[in-house]
């Protein structure tokens, strides 16, 4: 038998993707397009309505309220994709409501201030100020951060090895959104799994007039079968006589968000009123814009691979931060309850549909907007379950995670110190996040719990970020252990093309500004 050749056992390092139908600055067919962004625009809704669902009631707020804060979030998301892919990473990213922002707005709803208010409706237009105006001043953070360059800066501390746990835990560190959702009506979650699976996987090379609209639409039509299936649920009495909790899970009419809809309304800047301003409460939130920060940047470098463009270079993830900082000034006007992120279930979504276009997510943004104004036909859209949503979740956020570990062919893995790094960072970056989730839960209160209040949102809000923890861990140990001796092992010679915008002639090609504005703002 002849021996084995190395090239046969291996395979090269790529710096971009191979198998996509359509790159970033490709794009599909007007009709497939416009069918792909309402595919996105689908996937964005379900943290779109799940935040506002879970907070507007803590606040005093009713149904009609709920609605009002969805359909701004919604509007705002529109827009600030719409300005991340036209003057920021110009990734194919959506930018959508961030679970980051949870622990200081929930501090702020139970501000005892706030919550001697005995009338609903002045207690939840309160609390709603008090949000806008913390939110309002910590986007000051990733503006300065971001337009000042001090991002990249900070970035150039990076390489393929510090990035792999923040990447792999931007998708991992979501586990709790995935299967612990499913499990709550698992007769409708787990057919939406298996037939997501099945159809984007197993079915992807049925195709219909030599398209493959099995494997571009899979979401879509396990989402429709699975709807249908829950709605006769519904309608057959199946959940009459069971919990409360169990209806609000499967139900699809529970969310009172048709009715509650107007049929058009148009959100605008300060619609609940002047903002309310308050040291604390605008330093705890610098904690989950800084928590955001984080997650976008692995965010983007995943979608940067995922849409067979190269990895940003400092200079342009830096104007994409400044970009998302714009982007969360604008949730502090209008009130949307939550900041930005990157959407990291669009993300997915690009691998699983092999379509890494920019112009089919800035369609994606137009139905956003159009929606959102539209009340009525968005709340139809928006009164899908969330079990359904999380099934979905659990195939793209680990997606998005195996990108992250994509980037270690870019090292030596054969290094015991590449080894030490990783494994500790990964494990550490699930575990500290999962006690503070689990103190939290039995305590009421974080694991820091002093008499600064805004200490401990703070300290509480970091540590319960997977990648924020991961990127603290990694990239410390990456640049203080052996660092110099292991400059190959790290990836650095690989990295460096990326760190400088002319370092590789492909950035011009997929990050250079529309309209010619490069003359004005010239990339470093």
């Amino acid at each position: 038998m002849d021996p084995v050749k190395p090239e046969e056992i291996s395979h090269p390092p790529m710096d971009q993707l191979q198998g996509l139908e359509y790159c970033i600055d490709s794009n599909p067919p007007w009709g497939e397009a416009i069918a792909l962004g309402f595919e996105h625009y689908i996937l964005a809704l379900g943290t779109a309505v799940m935040i506002p669902s879970f907070l507007v009631p803590m606040m005093g707020g009713d149904d009609g309220d709920k609605v009002r804060v969805v359909q701004t979030l919604l509007f705002i998301q529109g827009i600030n994709t719409l300005l991340q892919t036209l003057f920021g990473t110009r990734l194919p990213t959506v930018i959508g409501g961030s679970y980051a922002f949870m622990v200081p707005i929930l501090s702020i709803i139970h501000d005892s201030s706030l919550t001697r208010i005995e009338d609903p409706q002045l207690r939840f237009l309160s609390t709603m100020r008090a949000v806008q105006g913390a939110i309002i001043v910590a986007s000051s953070v990733q503006i300065i951060l971001g337009f000042s360059q001090m991002w990249a800066i900070c970035s150039r501390f990076f390489s393929p090895v510090g990035m792999v746990p923040v990447i792999a835990l931007t998708g991992f560190g979501l586990f709790n959104r995935g299967f612990p959702v499913v499990g709550t009506c698992v007769e409708i979650g787990i057919p939406m799994l298996i037939l997501f699976v099945i159809f984007s996987q197993y079915l992807k090379s049925f195709q219909f007039r030599q398209f493959p609209v099995v494997e571009r639409f899979a979401m879509i039509i396990a989402l429709i079968i699975v709807w249908a299936y829950a709605h006769l649920l519904t309608a057959s009495g199946a959940y009459k006589h069971r919990p409360h909790q169990t209806q609000v899970n499967c139900r699809t009419d529970m969310s009172n968000l048709i009715s509650s809809a107007p049929w058009i309304k148009i959100p605008y800047p300060l619609q609940w009123g002047a903002p309310s301003f308050d040291a604390g409460h605008a330093f705890a939130m610098m904690a989950a814009v800084l928590v955001s920060l984080i997650e976008s940047t692995g965010a983007f470098k995943a979608a940067a691979r995922l849409a067979s463009a190269t990895p940003p270079p400092p200079y342009v993830l830096s104007r994409g931060i400044g970009w998302q900082g714009i982007g969360i000034l604008l949730n502090g006007l209008f009130g949307t309850l939550s900041g930005s992120s990157v959407s990291v279930e669009n993300v997915g979504l690009l691998g699983s549909t092999r379509v890494g276009s920019r112009r089919v997510i800035q369609i994606s943004a137009g139905f956003m907007i159009f929606f959102s104004m539209l009340g009525k036909f968005g709340a139809l859209f928006a009164s899908i379950p969330f079990t359904i949503f999380a099934a979905v979740y659990c195939v793209l956020f680990g997606l998005v995670a195996s990108v992250g570990l994509s980037f270690l062919q870019f090292t030596n893995m054969n290094s015991l110190r590449n080894l030490f790094i990783t494994g500790v960072s990964l494990f550490l970056g699930l575990s500290i996040p999962e006690y503070f989730r689990e103190f939290s839960m039995k305590a009421l209160h974080g694991p820091a719990h002093t008499n600064a209040g805004w200490f401990n949102d703070f300290l509480n809000t970091i540590f319960s970020s997977s990648p924020m923890v991961a990127l603290m861990i990694a990239v410390f140990l990456d640049n203080t252990l052996d660092y110099k001796e292991s400059a190959k092992d790290r990836g650095l010679p690989w990295w460096a093309k990326f760190r400088t915008f002319k370092g590789d002639s492909r950035n011009e090609e997929f990050y250079t500004l529309p309209f010619n504005l490069n003359r004005f703002f010239p990339p470093s």
